[in-house]
């Protein structure tokens, strides 16, 4: 299996966006404002962290990284888009909260570097995804 290192550079940059918006969202709500119970800062606080960073990393890949794979820019293409796309980040988010509650569980780090550390485990399954299925070639968009 060949990976486009081009491509696959352009969706670094992005996830390392991603990332960022990803890691404070996830300090800010585990910190102060759902801080005090392991639901909300252990599965709560990093699900709201997720989302905001699943419409950051959609964007780029719609509009940069995958663009010449999206043939019309409608919004009927843009949901087509960016559901399953969303559903796939999904996918791969329950194996991040798995790993990072695990990571937590065994290393008694704080839930920020958890998240980190599942982040790197779980980025190529995301980039296959958004490659080989939401953003595939040959894709009538």
């Amino acid at each position: 299996m060949e990976i486009p290192i081009k491509r696959f550079g352009g969706f670094a940059v992005a996830n390392a966006l991603g990332t960022v918006i990803d890691t404070a969202v996830l300090w800010v709500f585990a910190t102060y404002v759902l801080n005090g119970t392991y639901f909300g800062e252990n599965i709560l606080s990093p699900t709201i962290s997720f989302e905001a960073a699943v419409l950051t990393n959609f964007l780029c890949s719609y509009a940069v990284i995958w663009r010449d794979r999206v043939s019309a820019r409608t919004h009927r293409s843009f949901w087509r888009h960016y559901l399953p796309y969303n559903a796939s980040c999904t996918g791969v988010f329950f194996l991040r909260l798995a790993i990072l509650v695990m990571m937590k569980e065994l290393t008694g780090f704080h839930v920020v570097f958890c998240n980190l550390m599942a982040m790197c485990v779980t980025g190529l399954l995301n980039f296959l995804m958004g490659d080989k299925v939401i953003f595939r070639k040959n894709q009538n968009s």
